[in-house]
């Protein structure tokens, strides 16, 4: 029931995949690993400035550690990507960001206050005698990036600041962390023992390779090898296009129904933004097609595409694919322009009649894209396709007597969910649209049986 049985040639080489329990296993025990080192090298003491030292030591490692953990989950490895969902990768990247950067801060403090503490002397005094050192004002150069880049993170900030402007600051992250490495060189914890310095060396150089690798190399290679270009772009609803693209030998890019790639589309007011969108197909006779609701100035822009633009397409990424599938009965969730993956899945998940369900959340009937596609597909594989249309707080009919539903409540209520597929708990659930939609989901198909590991779910809003 996986993607490799429904496509042998996927089958002769199955895709390497790292759960996000062992990614999540991987990060702790190496923090742990940090944590050993330095309580080896630790010396007991009751004096304030030993106390201040000590715990800038740890969080100084904890924090050259938690820079390289925060590269790693956006070099884009494809077997992180794929086993994890990069949705999760970018959010755990949010997350870990902040304690990072409360570390740097850490460090620098407690430092602080250890120097003055030792030399008797106050926080301002402390600060310009230490800013002397060049490697430790190469330090503070570091850890203001850090925090430049934390600042328009924020979301009431990252909501005022373009996307290149913000991408163009977040670059910065790796000058910091060059500049970090730098300074751990120097310092007694890294330096003291060559085995440290070398394992210390060989961590930051292995990140590296990757980032660059699978940033800049692969994309490349990929770009020169399949000749991708646009040769169709069509109206497929209100604000809505599909674009399609063909290239040469795209089979060798292992793309699986579910999974989406960083596209660049080289023409003006384009070609400088990386944009994410899923496969609304499988990809067939060395063609891609993505579909695109206008929601943005560059989504805009993608609707003015010509053929014969040139396209960088980066990936497959992703792991809201057959290969999470654990039941035979699946039911396909989406809510609005988040049907683009889910259609391919319509069409591709093994199973037979009755196995496949899906249902389709939109405000309105001239809101839902794809439509004739989607019936076509449910009714050559007898598999069950229902709209589920209006506002959450609309009304909402239950009935099994038509697609069209919008009558009294809401269309995605623990029950009404039930109503329109009565073995529900039996039920693998992939799930794909706006974050409060996808939230609201979740949440009904709990209540509604279904356990939560059997919830695979996939946001683009990040």
């Amino acid at each position: 029931m996986t993607t490799e049985a429904a496509h042998p040639q996927l089958a002769a080489c199955p895709a390497l995949r790292v759960s996000p329990a062992a990614l999540r296993a991987g990060i702790v025990g190496g923090a742990a690993a940090v944590t050993a080192l330095w309580a080896a090298q630790a010396e007991p003491s009751a004096r304030l400035d030993v106390l201040f030292a000590t715990g800038a030591h740890l969080t100084g490692l904890l924090a050259g550690y938690g820079i390289l953990v925060m590269l790693f989950l956006m070099a884009r490895v494809p077997a992180v990507e794929h086993g994890v969902g990069a949705d999760r990768l970018a959010r755990r990247h949010a997350l870990g960001g902040r304690y990072v950067l409360s570390l740097c801060l850490g460090h620098a403090l407690l430092a602080l206050c250890g120097y003055a503490a030792h030399a008797d002397t106050d926080l301002v005094d402390a600060t310009l005698d230490l800013l002397g050192y060049p490697g430790l004002a190469l330090a503070a150069v570091g850890t203001a990036l850090f925090v430049a880049v934390g600042v328009t993170s924020a979301r009431a900030v990252r909501r005022r600041v373009p996307h290149e402007t913000w991408r163009a600051v977040h670059l910065l992250t790796h000058i910091g962390a060059a500049l970090a490495f730098v300074h751990q060189l120097a310092g007694p914890d890294v330096a003291g023992s060559v085995l440290t310095v070398w394992a210390w060396s060989l961590l930051h150089a292995v990140v590296a390779v990757l980032l660059v690798w699978y940033r800049v190399v692969v994309p490349v290679r990929q770009a020169f090898r399949h000749s991708l270009r646009v040769i169709d772009v069509r109206d497929e609803g209100p604000g809505v296009v599909s674009v399609v693209m063909q290239g040469i030998g795209l089979d060798g890019l292992r793309a699986e129904p579910g999974q989406f790639f960083r596209w660049r589309f080289l023409r003006r007011g384009l070609w400088r933004t990386a944009l994410p969108f899923s496969l609304s197909a499988p990809v067939r006779d060395d063609t891609l097609r993505i579909t695109v609701k206008a929601i943005g100035g560059h989504t805009r822009r993608v609707r003015r595409l010509r053929p014969g633009t040139r396209v960088l397409a980066t990936g497959p990424f992703g792991a809201l694919t057959a290969h999470r599938r654990t039941r035979r009965k699946v039911l396909l969730l989406a809510g609005g322009v988040g049907i683009t993956p889910m259609r391919a899945l319509f069409e591709t998940l093994p199973g037979g009649p009755g196995d496949i369900t899906l249902l389709y959340r939109a405000g309105s009937a001239e809101q839902l894209v794809l439509r004739d596609e989607l019936e076509g597909i449910a009714r050559s594989r007898g598999a069950a396709l229902h709209y589920l249309l209006g506002r959450s707080d609309a009304s909402f009919d239950p009935s099994p007597s038509s697609q069209l539903r919008s009558s009294r409540g809401d269309p995605i209520s623990p029950q009404a969910l039930r109503n329109l597929v009565p073995d529900l708990a039996e039920h693998d659930v992939y799930l794909c649209g706006p974050p409060g939609m996808s939230a609201s989901a979740t949440a009904a198909l709990v209540r509604a049986g279904v356990p939560e590991e059997r919830i695979h779910a996939e946001c683009f809003a990040f």
